[in-house]
């Protein structure tokens, strides 16, 4: 059954602030019908910005049922402009996007992009929902009556303020969330976002720009562990405080391929902000060390822990998951399913979660590579790129697109 209905508060917002327009007729129309799409999929209205887990799952189910494909981070940041928590970006979603929201909910038969760019290249979906809007006649409201309105206004913030209250006094702990997208790289923006550069390298640091809305980050020789001839010490390491005791760490890479020896990207945990102690660590590597015998190299996941003494003494690998085996020909295919990324850590008091994701699109659901109990308890969280001590430094991108860190409740 079709169900079309322009949002009070979406209609007055219209009213107040905007001026008639074509322009504006399609914004609010694309915030009722993306509110719509987001009520379909989870089965609640959108009441706050959706998270990278929720963003996948609806461009998953989005695809599932038209066959066409919206991104995971254009889902994301649409669902925060409508909630204003994006004031300064406006978002204006391609034709094509908007007539692919609206199959999905007017459940149109299933395509895909060279079909529709065959048969329906005019986007009728789109328009059809559309014009419902258009053809809307805004009816004269009738006198307020301010009397009733603070009554009521007054009732309804009192019942406010004690839900508020009785939730704030609940909770052990406030859960905190942070996102970047790294739209901005210069150094005054990160700083602004609470990010730190340790150990810069002016050369490699100053390329961090060249993809835009991605941290490219190098790797370069270093290792956060020392060995017998090198000190400890990660080049250009960007790192943040972390202030939940319970939290979900994520990063998004694009088109990172690692191809010489203990090349590698991904996430640091540590006790201390000079990285050097007890130290939790999860990336996606290469290895073409054997011990003499003659292997094929392999892209892995590798997780890594300090000991109890901190790194004084050896780490330990706790997980390592061959991704692939770099046999002759097939170059193409791991670089195609390495296009997209993903790496993840849980924490819940002593207990870690070290999961990944990769495949040509960001929805692929992410599997887990290891869990176990670990007596560290982090403050600072970096992202970093890398070759440890290699006897030849061969730097290769890692790009970053996006990182988030999550504060959790350590109850559940």
């Amino acid at each position: 059954m079709e169900t079309f209905g322009i949002d009070r508060e979406i209609r007055q917002k219209w009213l107040c602030k905007r001026k008639t327009s074509m322009t504006d007729l399609n914004d609010i129309v694309f915030i009722n019908l993306f509110r719509e799409v987001c009520q379909k999929c989870f089965g609640h209205p959108l009441t706050g910005p959706l998270s990278e887990t929720d963003s996948k799952l609806l461009a998953s189910n989005i695809f599932e049922q038209t066959g066409l494909v919206i991104g995971v981070k254009s889902i994301k940041n649409y669902s925060q402009y409508i909630l204003n928590t994006r004031e300064n970006k406006k978002e204006n979603p391609s034709s094509a996007t908007l007539d692919t929201l609206a199959r999905y909910v007017l459940n149109a038969p299933y395509t895909d992009e060279i079909q529709r760019k065959k048969n329906e290249s005019h986007y009728p979906y789109w328009f059809r929902y559309k014009s419902k809007f258009t053809n809307t006649v805004i009816k004269k409201r009738k006198p307020l009556n301010w009397k009733k309105i603070l009554i009521a206004g007054s009732v309804i913030l009192f019942a406010v303020i004690a839900v508020v209250l009785i939730i704030y006094f609940q909770q052990p702990k406030s859960e905190g969330h942070f996102s970047d997208d790294f739209n901005s790289v210069e150094s005054d923006s990160l700083k602004l976002r609470g990010w730190e550069v340790k150990k810069t390298d002016e050369a490699y640091w100053g390329k961090r720009n060249t993809n835009a809305g991605h941290l490219t980050l190098y790797t370069l020789k270093g290792d956060n562990w020392p060995d017998n001839k090198n000190s400890p010490g990660i080049k250009n390491l960007l790192v943040r405080e972390i202030e939940d005791d319970c939290f979900a760490a994520e990063i998004h890479l694009t088109d990172f391929i690692p191809k010489q020896n203990w090349q590698q990207a991904g996430i640091l945990l540590s006790e201390d902000s000079t990285f050097s102690g007890k130290v939790l660590r999860l990336s996606i590597s290469y290895n073409n060390f054997f011990g003499g015998y003659v292997k094929p190299a392999e892209i892995l996941i590798q997780a890594v822990v300090s000991p109890e003494t901190g790194n004084l003494s050896k780490p330990e690998e706790i997980a390592h998951v061959v991704l692939f085996s770099v046999e002759p020909g097939k170059d193409d295919l791991i670089a195609d399913n390495l296009s997209k990324s993903a790496l993840k850590i849980e924490k819940k008091d002593n207990h870690y979660r070290f999961l990944y994701s990769i495949g040509r699109m960001e929805s692929f659901a992410f599997k887990e590579a290891v869990h176990g109990d670990f007596n560290i308890r982090p403050r600072y969280i970096g992202i970093f790129s890398m070759q440890g001590f290699a006897n030849k430094e061969t730097p290769i991108p890692a790009q970053f697109d996006s990182f988030s860190l999550t504060g959790i409740d350590c109850r559940k």
